[in-house]
């Protein structure tokens, strides 16, 4: 049987509902006129409320993504689960965005290392293990959809956004450790998402707030950012999320998402990906100030993505499903375009069932020490650095907390560090305001330094802005720990220990190392001068 009679005679259900494609004799009829199943929306908290309830049913959405605000515990966001999946049906997709580092929107499971700590050690079986925990994790709350690992090969040191999310600046390293992380995930039943197709790693943009370009020729993209994608493909990964970037060699006119030539041409024809292709969310701005969500949705099927990442509020919900709609009604998304995404939607669901899992507490127990020992042997010396000797005195520059839990929480870790070291040291702290920084200098001259080690913790994803390395520059450290961003060490003149994340595993890897009980064996999987 052709291909084309199989499409005309098959049936496709989800969650109940029987969807024939009733393709014309071109493959340009219209499959289904109503747009839910091709959305992802988001929750506005952490019940599934009226309004979206109301939405879901109505439009027959078959797909939500969790954020931290959705999230406040296990047997709550368990909860959540149960509730959309009553909704949506036995084919729902829930999805997450659960990387490890700084991208963790859970608070209560293993902390996963950042993908950059896992290229500091170089170990695909160690990043299979903690992709196989992260995925009992979620398949524990019942996610059966982790837009993770992010294949990004971050060569730019002033990257906004990508940085330690991604597993280094080698694109067979990265390629490497990401698809065997990959694969440890989804041994758990939980389905990944590689990106940012086709690169995100060399921009000096995010795209959350602007339209960056990657202005490099075509045989320099497929050598390095393209490489790692490729071989997804080959190695049969379940879904593919687009970035929104413009790639001149490839498409001078669209963003990546938008792009028939990317998207149809190289990643549909060329490289015969038959995976799930899902949009970045369509409110970055890089997207929604320049083209509209609707519009943008619209595009985005046309070019050959199957599902669109539509958050944001009902009423922008609501817009771009209704665009959708009627793109497909009026046969701009066309019938076999249309038949094919759901289609691959229910072979992912299919494979990946939403279902909650079992998490016991000894497999739990040995998932912390995993992801513990991790980001222990991630840890990486930077000229050599060495833990002052016992109860000596320490100057700990860090910066003041903030409300707030998670990345947004830029002093938390510091604080969270200067209690550590205030077990084994006589600490004096020395803090420093993010818009003012210099204004701790007068504290900073009133203290004896005589015989101190004053040491700098960094706990921010960029990097010094000038305020900041004036202030490095006249506290002048003898030891900077590296939280975060470790292209900082090269703002600060010191030794650095560099962790590649703040997560509680992470600082009692520091301590660790402050204790004298462990060596700091990592390679930097970048370039740091």
């Amino acid at each position: 049987m052709n291909r084309r009679v199989f499409l005309k005679q098959a049936t496709l259900s989800t969650a109940g509902l029987t969807i024939l494609p009733g393709l014309s004799q071109d493959d340009e009829a219209p499959a289904y006129r109503q747009a839910g199943p091709l959305l992802m929306i988001d929750l506005p908290g952490e019940e599934l409320d009226p309004e979206s309830r109301t939405f879901i049913r109505q439009h027959r959405i078959r797909a939500v993504t969790l954020f931290q605000r959705n999230i406040v515990d296990s047997e709550q966001t368990r909860r959540l689960v149960t509730q959309l999946r009553t909704e949506m049906g036995p084919q729902a997709l829930i999805a997450i965005d659960q990387e490890g580092g700084s991208v963790m929107r859970t608070e209560d499971l293993p902390f996963a290392p950042s993908a950059m700590c896992l290229g500091a050690s170089n170990d695909p079986l160690l990043a299979f293990q903690v992709g196989a925990a992260v995925g009992r994790g979620l398949a524990s709350l019942g996610i059966n959809w982790n837009f993770a690992p992010a294949l990004d090969v971050n060569s730019n040191p002033e990257n906004p956004v990508i940085g330690d999310r991604s597993f280094g600046e080698d694109p067979q390293l990265v390629t490497r450790l990401g698809l065997a992380w990959a694969r440890g995930c989804q041994s758990a039943g939980v389905a990944t998402c590689v990106k940012h197709f086709p690169g995100h790693g060399d921009t000096h943009l995010d795209s959350h707030l602007d339209l960056p370009t990657v202005e490099k020729d075509r045989p320099v993209l497929e050598a390095v950012e393209l490489y790692p994608f490729r071989q997804a493909v080959a190695n049969q990964m379940p879904g593919f999320m687009t970035s929104h970037i413009v790639y001149p060699a490839f498409d001078g006119d669209h963003p990546a998402t938008l792009s028939p030539l990317i998207l149809h041409g190289l990643l549909r024809q060329a490289w015969q990906y038959d995976g799930v292709v899902i949009t970045d969310s369509m409110k970055m701005k890089a997207i929604a100030d320049r083209y509209g969500r609707g519009e943008a949705a619209t595009q985005a099927l046309r070019a050959g993505a199957d599902m669109v990442l539509a958050l944001g509020t009902p009423r922008e919900q609501q817009a771009t499903l209704e665009a959708v709609e009627r793109a497909v009604a009026d046969g701009l998304v066309s019938g076999s375009r249309y038949a094919h995404s759901l289609r691959r939607l229910l072979t992912l669901t299919a494979r990946f069932p939403n279902r909650v899992r079992p998490y016991h507490a000894a497999q739990r127990r040995a998932d912390e020490a995993l992801m513990y020992q991790a980001w222990l042997r991630g840890l990486t010396p930077y000229r050599a650095p060495q833990p002052p000797p016992p109860g000596s005195r320490l100057i700990v520059v860090v910066a003041e907390g903030v409300r707030g839990q998670g990345p947004n929480a830029r002093g938390a870790a510091g604080l969270m560090m200067t209690d550590r070291l205030a077990r084994r040291y006589d600490v004096t702290p020395v803090y420093y305001g993010h818009r003012r920084p210099l204004a701790c200098l007068d504290r900073f001259a009133s203290i004896d330094r005589r015989d101190a080690t004053v040491v700098f913790l960094s706990t921010t994803r960029q990097r010094p802005d000038d305020a900041l390395k004036a202030l490095i520059q006249a506290i002048r450290p003898d030891l900077h720990v590296a939280l975060w961003n470790p292209y900082t060490v090269l703002d600060v003149p010191a030794p650095a220990l560099i962790t590649y994340g703040f997560r509680p595993p992470a600082l009692d890897a520091v301590a660790a190392w402050f204790e004298g009980t462990v060596e700091a064996r990592g390679i930097a999987p970048i370039r740091l001068g």
